[in-house]
């Protein structure tokens, strides 16, 4: 099982630190997220400075670019990184792409899907000499001169990762990209009986198998080395999977395990004019629940219940903490996630 960490700094001297950390401490990667900055900026410095780490955005908003505006930026961060970067994408939801970035919103799963195609016959033209001749329903690339054609990056095209929890977008990931992001609100059993499926399917329809295909999961993960450390990350863990849980989103995993109740409230909570009212939520998450979606465990303890729950589920990993934690806590961790 891989192990990659996730950017949580900004700033030049910091960026490049943190990279170092994460090689020395023997991460197989380093993965940026797009909310407050710009998430391709930082891996240019981290690849710079690093000689293995794998670089990677968990995710890129995808809609709120044109396939061939991102087609370049994936493009040169591959080459500027010798082949280690990967391309994670996401959907974002229809405000956030239509009032925030006022670009066009429509049927996201057949989107994505003409996307990520559409990015891979720009790729063609660039790699290898393909002439540029993509039409779809939502983008059409046809024009392709010598002058505006890069060189091809080394080891070719990124990889390519889709960010998914409903079936529609992960039959997708299945059909046309070479791995999957799962949600951190995702379960063990979620991900067994629904994500993985869902999965194969999509790889049938690309006639490929599962062998082709990594699967990465955020997983919430709530440590601590005394009573008071673990308290404060299973409060913040518990706010997290609330915050999650009010979304309808993501309902369908809350149901599966018959918790669609629980749904409910968090939603009509998350509306409410209570000051009080992320902790009320936080409050509604039991240890069943909180068990359930989250590995609480000591430090000591981490790695072997990752293992049991997900190593034959999930090929990467990456820990989702709601809370502050030194980030030594999670060195021993890492080494033995390798080494099982």
């Amino acid at each position: 099982m891989k192990v990659d960490g996730k950017l949580s700094v900004w700033g030049t001297a910091e960026v490049v630190a943190e990279a170092l950390h994460h090689e020395k401490a023997g991460y197989d990667g380093l993965w940026a997220s797009e909310s407050k900055h710009d998430p391709f900026l930082p891996l240019l410095l981290a690849a710079e400075h690093t000689d293995r780490l794998e670089v990677g955005t968990a995710i890129a908003v995808a809609f709120a670019r044109s396939p061939m505006q991102l087609a370049y930026t994936a493009h040169d961060l591959q080459a500027y990184s010798g082949g280690r970067f990967s391309l994670g994408l996401g959907s974002q939801i229809k405000p956030h792409i239509e009032r925030r970035f006022a670009m066009p919103w429509s049927r996201p799963a057949a989107r994505m899907r003409e996307y990520v195609s559409a990015l891979r016959a720009i790729w063609a033209a660039w790699n290898e000499g393909e002439k540029l001749d993509f039409h779809g329903d939502f983008y059409t690339h046809t024009l392709m001169s010598p002058f505006f054609s890069p060189p091809p990056a080394p080891g070719g095209a990124p990889k390519v990762f889709v960010a998914a929890v409903g079936e529609a977008m992960t039959r997708v990931a299945g059909e046309v990209a070479d791995g999957l992001l799962a949600h951190g609100f995702t379960t063990e059993r979620y991900l067994r009986e629904v994500t993985l499926p869902t999965v194969e399917s999509g790889l049938e329809r690309s006639g490929r198998s599962r062998d082709d295909f990594s699967v990465s999961h955020l997983l919430l993960t709530a440590t601590g080395r005394t009573e008071e450390e673990l308290a404060r990350a299973i409060d913040g863990t518990r706010r997290q999977i609330a915050f999650y849980g009010s979304t309808p989103a993501y309902r369908g995993v809350l149901e599966l395990h018959g918790w669609g109740e629980l749904g409910d409230e968090l939603n009509t909570l998350s509306k409410s004019s209570r000051e009080d009212k992320w902790e009320a939520m936080g409050g509604l998450v039991d240890d069943e629940v909180l068990n359930t979606f989250a590995v609480v465990a000591e430090p000591e303890r981490v790695a072997g219940e990752i293992g049991r729950r997900y190593g034959s589920l999930v090929d990467r990993v990456s820990f989702y903490t709601a809370y502050e934690i030194d980030a030594e806590v999670w060195e021993p961790i890492v080494q033995e996630l390798h080494g099982s």
